[in-house]
């Protein structure tokens, strides 16, 4: 590099590092096919600002801050000595009902009807938009009665959550996620004929100022065939009524939208993990290489979609573990970058499950870690993974084999993919 080109990059990246987090993030498929969240305006090397942000959300609503005050120390471990560790051969398979996935477009200049399928039964919708208009927008779920048959049909949402809008793109992603994987809902919803019904009546409550993004998850089951439409409209109009009006606007260049079949993926394994003989070993999520994407369709207008990601999808993951064998240690490791998220754990088949933040104590981490080389991903690819000198783990926790352990996965919006769950002999 030149001297002149030398000091241009230097005051190029003083400059990044001097601004803010939490601008021109959009998640979208890589030329590696991974999904990964471009930000413009690079993230602080610092934890103070974070720290803040959670200790003021945790005095104003502790039961429902979406992230737990900051620990005294970080409960991020690095891993110094570089390992070698194989990948454990799963089975997966998709179950359960129908995603309704809304993020295209993502940044929407005007108001319209983002996203729109009819469902029944069990089913999903996630959306996640930015208000790029200049006025105050509001972006809501509104359920309509698409069997005429019908004078009624029942809606229950069994659960979900939406963080309040924020330019803090990572903290809207791990809030949402904290609300999802926490307490379960039993809410009923009844869509008389020829009415129309919020899937949540908060939604038209809450204000997305210019610039500001909002990202919701609900599970909800339909006795009946229900019209989802996902919305934004401006903050000052009645839903019902803009729906009247309202058109269905077009994709953007990433098309991050569209309707899925099987919205969970069961991962588990025939054969029993040995931690003794076993040693270090990593499960991979949503790389597309060995967790395939998910291939639907976009309702709109009928052609094929992939969700890029695999958002909305939810992981049920039960790795067996050999009886009589040590305890084991999980942990969580974002391979892309950044990442803020949030998990469950239970075990055996207890109706109770812990939420598991990704990491805990901060917002985000992910951020040390170096991007991987070429000959590192495909190794990678093919089987073999180094924990990497700057390599960030989230504490999963540590479990015997008296009962199974379940962990519940979801890829969090505006976080880095893939990730990878590792198992590992406890105390090592």
């Amino acid at each position: 590099m030149t001297l002149k080109g030398k000091i241009l990059a230097g005051l190029l990246c003083c400059a990044i590092l001097s601004l803010p987090m939490g601008a021109e993030a959009r998640h979208h498929k890589s030329e590696k096919d991974n999904t990964v969240v471009h930000t413009e305006k690079a993230l602080p090397d610092k934890d103070w600002r974070q720290e803040v942000i959670m200790r003021k959300m945790h005095e104003e609503d502790p039961a429902n801050a979406g992230t737990a005050p900051p620990a005294k120390r970080r409960e991020v471990r690095t891993v110094k000595q570089a390992n070698t560790m194989h990948r454990w051969v799963v089975n997966s398979r998709d179950t359960g009902g129908t995603l309704l996935f809304s993020d295209s477009p993502e940044y929407v200049d005007r108001p319209g009807i983002l996203y729109q399928d009819t469902v029944q039964g069990k089913a999903r919708v996630l959306y996640y938009h930015l208000n790029n208009t200049r006025i105050p927008q509001k972006v809501a779920v509104v359920l309509e009665n698409a069997d005429h048959k019908e004078k009624a049909n029942m809606v229950r949402v069994t659960r979900g959550g939406t963080a309040w809008p924020s330019d803090d793109y990572l903290w809207v992603g791990k809030t949402t996620q904290n609300q999802y994987f926490g307490e379960k809902k039993n809410d009923l919803i009844l869509v008389m004929k020829d009415k129309k019904r919020l899937l949540q009546s908060s939604m038209d409550e809450i204000i997305l100022q210019p610039g500001q993004l909002v990202y919701g998850v609900y599970d909800f089951t339909a006795d009946h065939p229900v019209k989802a439409s996902v919305i934004m409209y401006p903050a000052h109009v009645d839903p019902f009524s803009f729906m009247n009006i309202a058109k269905v606007l077009p994709r953007d260049s990433v098309a991050l939208r569209g309707t899925f079949k099987g919205m969970d993926r069961e991962i588990t394994s025939s054969r029993e993990y040995d931690p003794e003989k076993d040693g270090t070993v990593y499960v991979m999520l949503a790389d597309d290489k060995v967790d395939k994407y998910k291939v639907g369709v976009d309702a709109t207008d009928g052609t094929q979609t992939v969700n890029y990601g695999n958002y909305g999808m939810l992981y049920k993951i039960a790795i067996p573990v050999k009886e009589g064998a040590p305890k084991v240690q999980y942990y969580l490791s974002p391979l892309g970058g950044t990442y803020a998220g949030a998990m469950t754990v239970r075990r055996d088949h207890s109706p109770y499950t812990k939420r598991l933040e990704t990491p805990q104590g901060r917002v985000y981490f992910g951020d040390q870690t170096p991007p991987e080389s070429e000959q590192v991903s495909k190794a990678r690819e093919e089987g073999i993974a180094f924990f990497g000198s700057n390599m960030e783990l989230a504490d999963l926790g540590s479990y015997d084999n008296s009962v199974p352990t379940y962990f519940e996965f979801s890829p969090p919006g505006a976080s880095n993919l893939p990730a990878c769950l590792i198992l590992v002999p406890a105390g090592e």
